[in-house]
């Protein structure tokens, strides 16, 4: 049996990530959607920050996320199989973005030729 503490992080990791890409195709920048998430939970950014190290989520606060976010009560609780890109993707994404998006067409053809140089395509 999982542990009901990594469930309920996982699973407000997802929401987090839908909330995240439903802002971002609105046109939200990136920077500011921990603190709007948090806003949205009811709860303090620096909770969040918490809940998504080490905090355990208790009953009363899974079930105000669970609110928040427009789910049924225990929804935070039910194992699910995981979606979308995980954190370090997230992140290794995010990198080539910024690089992309800091760099001139030859620094772009240069990213690309090193990407397809190391997939061998």
């Amino acid at each position: 049996m999982s542990n009901p503490t990594v469930i309920r992080r996982q699973n407000v990791l997802n929401l987090f990530q839908q909330f995240a890409e439903e802002q971002m195709r609105a046109g939200v920048p990136p920077k500011g959607l921990e603190q709007a998430f948090a806003q949205k939970l009811q709860i303090s950014p620096s909770m969040w920050s918490q809940i998504k190290s080490s905090r355990p989520i208790g009953d009363k606060l899974a079930r105000q996320i669970e609110a928040a976010c427009g789910q049924p009560a225990a929804w935070l609780d039910e194992e699910r199989q995981p979606q979308g890109l995980s954190a370090a993707e997230q992140q290794l994404l995010a990198m080539a973005l910024k690089a992309w998006r800091s760099t001139n067409a030859e620094g772009r053809k240069r990213l690309k030729l090193l990407l397809k140089d190391f997939i061998g395509s």
